[in-house]
């Protein structure tokens, strides 16, 4: 497997890492029966549990992209050491996020979604060059 390949996996797993965080904390917050309602109306999550369901939000939009991006490169054989990196970096943005956005760093915390974003970035345009 790509080292990109390798790196998308990762984030797959981060996501699924962020969603149990979330839903262990969330459920701290409201309980296991609203947990387990139909959620006809909306459950509202207010501090670090509201945080972490923002950062995880935030992470299923940004890794479409990612996803996207990794498969273009792959696919059209243009990986290569700049790549590897790029997606390293966006990897490491996104663990750093959720700290960051768990603990309101600010402007850390959007800091360091910007350099997730470039990374992101970086790859979509190498693959169009």
């Amino acid at each position: 497997m790509t080292p990109e390949l390798t790196a998308l996996t990762l984030a797959a797993l981060l996501q699924i890492l962020q969603l149990v965080l979330y839903s262990i904390v969330g459920q701290k917050q409201v309980g296991t029966r609203a947990a387990m309602k139909p959620r006809d109306t909306p459950v509202q999550l207010t501090g670090t549990a509201g945080r972490l369901q923002r950062a995880m939000d935030n992470h299923f939009e940004g890794l479409i992209l990612f996803g996207v991006a990794v498969m273009v490169i792959t696919y059209s054989g243009q990986n290569d050491g700049t790549t590897a990196i790029a997606c390293a970096i966006y990897l490491a943005a996104r663990v750093l996020y959720i700290p960051a956005y768990a603990f309101g760093w600010v402007p850390w915390r959007s800091v360091i979604w910007s350099v997730g974003f470039l990374a992101t970035l970086y790859l979509l345009l190498t693959a169009l060059m």
